[in-house]
């Protein structure tokens, strides 16, 4: 988290710093829209859980890194989706503790 308002020059330049390194780290184009969740941090530091997007974006990485098809990450991702908490609060996720336990189990 940060205690600096939307509007602080330091706030902003943090965060284009940290679009472009996802940009770059995830080969995603210029245009690409980066999630959030992956360029600011959370309030607790604690939420287990990123957006279905975050997870989407990072797929093509994560495959080359690990050595495996997409198709087989995605279909990881896939099997690890959540609804929303109690069917109404919050979007759609993914814990990421429990997809990397899973993508640990390909090896």
């Amino acid at each position: 988290g940060s205690n600096l308002g939307p509007t602080n020059q330091k706030l902003m330049d943090t965060v284009t710093d940290n679009i472009k390194k996802v940009r770059e780290e995830n080969n995603l184009a210029d245009d690409a829209k980066v999630p959030s969740d992956l360029v600011l941090a959370s309030g607790s530091g604690l939420d287990p859980h990123i957006s279905i997007e975050a997870a989407y974006a990072q797929i093509e990485r994560i495959a080359r890194e690990r050595n495996v098809s997409v198709h087989e990450i995605q279909k990881i991702v896939e099997q690890h989706m959540e609804g929303r908490q109690w069917g109404i609060f919050g979007e759609f996720r993914v814990n990421v503790l429990e997809l990397n336990l899973a993508l640990d189990m390909l090896k």
